[in-house]
């Protein structure tokens, strides 16, 4: 993994070049990571609620469909081995060796299974209160994503530059498995998850990627492990 220390590629220039009318601003959030799966009967109660966070202001809610329920009857359209390596990846960190759908991942360092509403809101209430490290902000100019981040206080170890691309909507019609007659809206349905390299913080980070298509971008800066995520944003 490659180590992004105030790397530029272009940014200014392609700043300056750039038509403003094309430009998207960022917003800022907690990040809360919903494990599901459209196999699984007790996610369905979770999806819902995961809606409502769709829908809060200083919240990225990131939904990430798993593939192991696949094989008792309803294959996952959204489903991806490796959403289902992240979230085994979150166990080992614990040192736990289960995983549970649903489950909701606040920041990366709160842990919540099954669907419970009031404590993973108090959870997101309070991180909100607490002072990010990082200042990040993206400014997307039609394909093309402009990170930029300066840490506010030194960081303890290097943080790894994740680009993610989700869906924000889509209806589904389960006609087997647990949830065989169902219909479901799905929401901030992730589609892709990309390392981008690791950052220190030492140096302020400007960084061009690009990412073509309507779908929205979140970009995370998270602590190995995976760990605490310290600073999220999105370009919805």
């Amino acid at each position: 993994m490659r180590h992004l220390l105030a790397a530029s590629f272009g940014f200014c220039a392609a700043i300056g070049s750039a038509a403003v009318s094309d430009e998207v601003k960022s917003r800022t959030g907690v990040v809360v990571e919903l494990y599901t799966s459209q196999g699984c009967s007790s996610c369905p109660p979770a999806d819902d609620f995961f809606a409502v966070l769709a829908q809060t202001p200083g919240v990225i809610p990131l939904a990430l469909h798993v593939d192991y329920w696949d094989y008792i009857g309803w294959e996952d359209q959204f489903a991806n081995s490796t959403y289902t390596d992240r979230q085994k990846a979150y166990a080992r960190a614990t040192g736990s060796r289960m995983i549970y759908t649903p489950q909701m991942i606040v920041g990366g360092t709160e842990r919540v299974e099954g669907n419970r509403p009031d404590e993973v809101s108090k959870i997101i209430h309070r991180q909100m209160e607490v002072p990010q490290p990082v200042a990040l902000k993206l400014d997307r100019i039609g394909d093309s994503i402009d990170i930029a981040a300066r840490a506010l206080a030194p960081l303890d170890g290097p943080v790894r530059v994740q680009l993610v691309r989700y869906r924000p909507e889509q209806t589904v019609v389960i006609e087997r498995g647990e949830n065989a007659g169902r219909t479901v809206t799905y929401r901030n349905i992730v589609t892709s998850w990309e390392p981008l390299g690791d950052w220190t913080g030492e140096e302020p980070l400007n960084l061009k990627v690009f990412s073509p298509g309507e779908d929205p971008v979140v970009v995370l800066l998270q602590k190995t492990g995976p760990g605490e995520i310290v600073a999220a944003a999105t370009t919805d």
